[in-house]
């Protein structure tokens, strides 16, 4: 019984030993506008700022500004420096609820989306630009879209791998000398 008990306590110790953090993507840590701020005027720049670096490329990253009448207000393509991202921002037009949905491709390969909003409170004499594919494309929201594995794969096989462990180490412990 108390080498079952040995061979528990070292299977369970290897295990968070062995145990990698899980994979951590980017994450927004800051924009300007910030999240649900009010202003009067609406920003000639949008800066989004994240947690680690952003690949830079084109086409990889987009940054789509949808007014509350549903247009699009971007002014021209996003630009990275490191683990920020920006975009012009077009004058704005009527008031209320724009949305800055982002997505973005990590230094580690997977794509980070998400959205921010702020409300401008009074009307600009802004025209909205043209819809643009990669603005129809954004999920404006679902920045848990990472690419990552469910839990439950990880820990479905941290269950077969302490099985098998406890197998081998009870078949090969079990033998006596002779």
């Amino acid at each position: 019984m108390k080498r079952l008990l040995a061979v528990l306590a070292l299977a369970g110790l290897g295990l968070f030993a062995l145990a990698a953090p899980a994979s951590a993507h980017n994450s927004l840590i800051s924009s300007n506008p910030a999240e649900n701020a009010s202003m009067e005027a609406g920003p000639q720049t949008v800066v989004l700022t994240f947690d680690q670096p952003v690949q830079d490329g084109q086409g990889l990253n987009s940054v789509a500004i949808t007014g509350p009448d549903g247009k699009e207000w971007q002014g021209g393509p996003a630009t990275v420096d490191s683990n920020v991202v920006s975009a012009p921002v077009r004058e704005l037009g009527p008031r209320g609820v724009y949305t800055i949905g982002y997505r973005v491709v990590s230094a580690d390969g997977h794509p980070v989306s998400g959205k921010v909003t702020f409300t401008l409170t009074k009307d600009g004499n802004g025209t909205p630009a043209e819809n643009t594919e990669d603005a129809q494309a954004l999920p404006g929201g679902s920045g848990d879209e990472d690419g990552g594995l469910p839990i439950w794969v990880w820990l479905v096989g941290a269950a077969v791998l302490l099985g098998a462990g406890l197998f081998v180490a009870l078949r090969i412990g079990g033998k006596s000398a002779e």
